[in-house]
């Protein structure tokens, strides 16, 4: 697997899969063209690009996935590291579809991992070693009322808001952001914070 120390921005969920099997790495999906229209989302991703020092932006490489780049490029701070990430434009079609994309070029779900990892390899993005800590978990979560429980929908809405995060976000989807925002002793202390915030209120 290989390491990279930026999000990655994705257009749908086959891409997110085929993706998983490569890199380790948060990857958040804008489900194609709705990003336009997802301020949550897109406000999602230029926090993670300001948290992160950057975002790694893996599309298809044909029209639509150059119109979604541009979006994004369009929603980031200026200063944002932005590292384009593109695939060999290959003819063929994914096996799930019946017929092939509009220019007939395989999207990212349907490159090999031997194609993908070129890929990030050819982007010049430098990876690196993630050291060895104490990752926030699902029991953690559990602890704190943020899922398993009678209010943890209630809860994990008022920690998303405090912040200022997507309020519809699942408690998997929390769980991956809180992993990449914060180590395990900064996630315990921001919890302290809006738990005493959350009583007072």
């Amino acid at each position: 697997m290989i390491k990279i120390p930026y999000p990655i921005i994705v257009e749908g969920k086959y891409d997110k899969i085929a993706l998983e099997n490569v890199v380790d790495a948060l990857i958040i999906k804008t489900d194609g063209f709705r990003i336009f229209k997802d301020k949550q989302k897109c406000e999602l991703i230029r926090s993670l690009g300001i948290k992160c020092g950057g975002v790694v932006i893996l599309c298809d490489s044909d029209n639509a996935g150059n119109l979604i780049r541009s979006h994004l490029k369009g929603i980031l701070p200026a200063d944002t590291n932005i590292i384009n990430v593109y695939t060999p434009q290959i003819i063929g079609k994914e096996k799930r579809k019946a017929s092939p994309s509009k220019e007939g070029f395989l999207g990212v779900e349907g490159m090999t991992k031997e194609a993908l990892e070129q890929a990030f390899l050819k982007s010049g993005i430098t990876l690196t070693e993630r050291k060895a800590s104490k990752r926030i978990t699902k029991n953690d979560m559990f602890f704190l009322g943020l899922s398993g429980g009678q209010s943890s929908t209630e809860n994990r809405k008022s920690l998303m808001k405090y912040l200022s995060l997507p309020e519809n976000l699942s408690s998997s989807a929390l769980l991956d952001i809180l992993n990449t925002y914060y180590t395990y002793d900064e996630f315990i202390e921001v919890t302290k914070k809006w738990q005493g915030s959350h009583t007072k209120n």
